[in-house]
């Protein structure tokens, strides 16, 4: 196999270009980007690639970095007809994950103002040759700091480009904790609160005082909802179907890298990972779905070093995203919701996704139907599917990978204790080898089903027999699990394909449909079921 280095976890466009790392080129869109507006705000699911995107930007517009250009994009597509604004900006980049939210208020404004204050010192050391004037640091009072560099710099022939990455982060810390978390952030969003009066800052020094473009990365909108008037100025392209693809992989892009390390059997590599990372769309238009980049190059690294597929098809950095899930479900209805998105032939629907909503919206009952939904979606767990015959639109979940949280959540909440969990392996090892399904039903109709009340039951049909089936049997590191595979005359309920790597093992293939009989059908009445065996 031959020897690729793949970028897994390094987000520094200058180590990629500099160590000849595999690097999928999306510099064409630099333009586009800068047609779209001077303030821009794009969103998209945790370790997607939005902080590669920004360090690409930070070494293309910066000044001090000039000399640097045919060495880092030579070869790219930028390289063929660079834009006017190439290499002429003071560039200053913030990372607020960086910012501990954590702790009180005061400890907060304390981390998050060394943070821009070690930013601007660097940036001040950094442009030393173009700063005529200098630059007072204000340790207290880092706001202050920044509107001296932009002053120092308005009088310079150049202008400053603000560079911010996981803006929400501080939102996240709520998410995580809403009891103690939710007072901290009002108090940094609200009135004068820092991160409010930061963004007022940046909104003041872009009306010409020095501070021309803002490029802001994150997961939602729920800062700048909250800040509302704070910061109204910033476009959010994040729907656009010109960007799209500005974080993520295409099919053609995989493959190639596939046959760029030999491997012997590209098709069955590239359904695997079109299976496990692919199904990403971020916009409503009909455009081509993204694989997961992060997902991708772990696999890629994987099989480059190991010449083998990754037991694990899903990487311990992004598995923490099931507890976004968790989140959704414990809000009012988001328990319903978030079951009903495991059923692939109902999918859900939104008139629209919800770009205007704040922390409080989050941590108190949806007054839109379409709220979970769109939290769901700006985490990454589920993508858009086009629309409906009445236009809303459709959302699924994207690939084997985001089901498979899904799953485990659900089979912690009805399988919690040690002993379901054992008895279920055994089960499932049994049906994996043998196709016997009497101990699996079983196991099923006394276990899983035992969480549910009388009332549940009667609701029961064919989707929530399905789900009790897939919840029990999923395990990606033997089969790849299809529910509605197609078909030749049609549509299966729930397919059991094993891995192309595990066929070696005694693990057979399995095929499940599922029909709902009522009792007047086959002519019973409920005191004849109850003597009825299952055979």
């Amino acid at each position: 196999m031959k020897i690729i280095n793949f970028p897994y976890g390094i987000a520094d466009f200058h180590k990629i270009r500099e160590g000849g790392y595999f690097y999928v080129d999306r510099t064409d869109r630099i333009p586009l980007i800068e047609k779209a507006g001077s303030q821009l705000l794009f969103l998209r699911p945790r370790r997607f690639g939005k902080s590669l995107w920004l360090s690409t930007l930070e070494n293309y517009y910066d000044l001090a970095r000039a000399d640097d250009f045919e060495r880092l994009f030579g070869g790219l597509k930028i390289a063929q007809s660079p834009t006017p604004l190439r290499n002429r900006y003071f560039v200053l980049k913030l990372n607020f994950s960086v910012v501990d939210p954590s702790g009180d208020h005061t400890a907060i404004r304390r981390t998050l103002f060394d943070h821009i204050n070690t930013q601007i010192e660097n940036s001040v050391a950094r442009y030393a040759p173009w700063l005529q004037h200098p630059v007072r640091i204000q340790p207290d009072n880092a706001i202050a700091s920044l509107q001296s560099l932009v002053g120092a710099i308005s009088h310079t022939p150049y202008k400053l480009y603000l560079l911010i990455d996981e803006h929400d982060n501080f939102a996240n810390e709520v998410m995580a904790s809403p009891l103690c978390g939710a007072p901290r952030y009002e108090e940094l969003v609200q009135g004068e609160g820092t991160i409010k009066t930061f963004f007022k800052a940046a909104k003041d020094a872009a009306e010409g005082r020095g501070l021309d473009r803002v490029f802001i990365t994150g997961i939602s909108p729920v800062v700048l909802s909250d800040i509302t008037s704070g910061y109204n100025v910033a476009e959010n392209v994040s729907l656009s179907p010109r960007f799209n693809d500005l974080c993520g992989f295409h099919a053609e892009e995989v493959q190639e890298a596939l046959r760029g390390l030999g491997v012997a059997r590209v098709k069955e590599a590239l359904d695997m990972m079109r299976t496990f990372y692919n199904g990403y769309r971020f916009a409503p238009q009909n455009v081509a779905c993204v694989y997961n980049p992060t997902l991708a190059l772990y696999f890629l690294k994987h099989l480059a070093e190991d010449g083998a597929y990754p037991t694990q098809m899903l990487d311990d950095n992004l598995a923490m995203d099931r507890n976004r899930i968790h989140y959704v479900a414990r809000l009012p209805h988001g328990e319903a919701l978030v079951n009903a998105a495991l059923n692939p032939a109902e999918l859900l629907t939104v008139v629209q996704l919800a770009n205007r909503f704040g922390v409080q919206d989050m941590l108190s009952a949806p007054r839109d139907p379409d709220f979970l939904t769109t939290l769901l979606y700006y985490f990454g767990v589920l993508t858009l599917d086009g629309r409906d015959a009445l236009g809303k639109l459709r959302l699924t979940v994207p690939n084997q990978v985001i089901r498979k949280l899904y799953v485990e959540r659900l089979r912690e909440q009805v399988l919690p204790d040690y002993p379901d969990q054992e008895r279920r392996q055994a089960v499932v090892e049994r049906f994996y080898s043998t196709g016997d399904p009497g101990p699996l039903c079983d196991f099923i109709e006394q276990r899983y089903f035992k969480v549910f009340d009388n009332r549940d039951l009667r609701w029961s049909n064919e989707l929530v027999v399905k789900t009790a089936f897939l919840v029990t049997l999923f395990n990606d590191a033997f089969y790849v699990m299809d529910s509605e595979p197609a078909l030749e005359r049609g549509y299966g309920d729930l397919m059991l394909r094993v891995r192309p790597d595990m066929r070696q093992y005694q693990l057979l293939d399995h095929l499940l449909e599922f029909k709902t009989l009522s009792l007047k059908t086959l002519g019973l009445s409920r005191e004849d079921l109850s003597r009825c065996t299952r055979d």
